[in-house]
């Protein structure tokens, strides 16, 4: 069964509030049997719209990546990335 993938593209614009999303993300992530495959580091924008974090996390098939991404509880702690970083989150199913 192909993996699952939640892709991230987040430029923070307040760094100090953000940290609560990720504070309370990891744990939901983590319980979805989600790990980070990339969470930040240096990047470089080849081409397209720029962003200045980049987060790419596995899960063990899409619908565990898609099942996290829309739970209530997700959603009540992404609010805290919409309001302090502009993203773009992509579900992708793996080959």
């Amino acid at each position: 069964m192909p993996k699952g993938y939640i892709i991230g593209h987040i430029t923070v614009n307040d760094p100090e509030a953000y940290q609560e999303y990720i504070v309370r993300d990891t744990p939901l992530i983590e319980a979805a049997g989600g790990k980070p495959l990339v969470r930040g580091g240096e990047a470089e924008n080849a081409e397209g719209p720029e962003f200045a974090r980049h987060v790419i996390f596995e899960f063990p098939d899409f619908e565990s990546a898609k099942a996290l991404y829309y739970s209530e509880e997700y959603q009540d702690v992404a609010r805290i990335r919409r309001e302090n970083a502009t993203s773009m989150i992509v579900l992708v199913e793996g080959v």
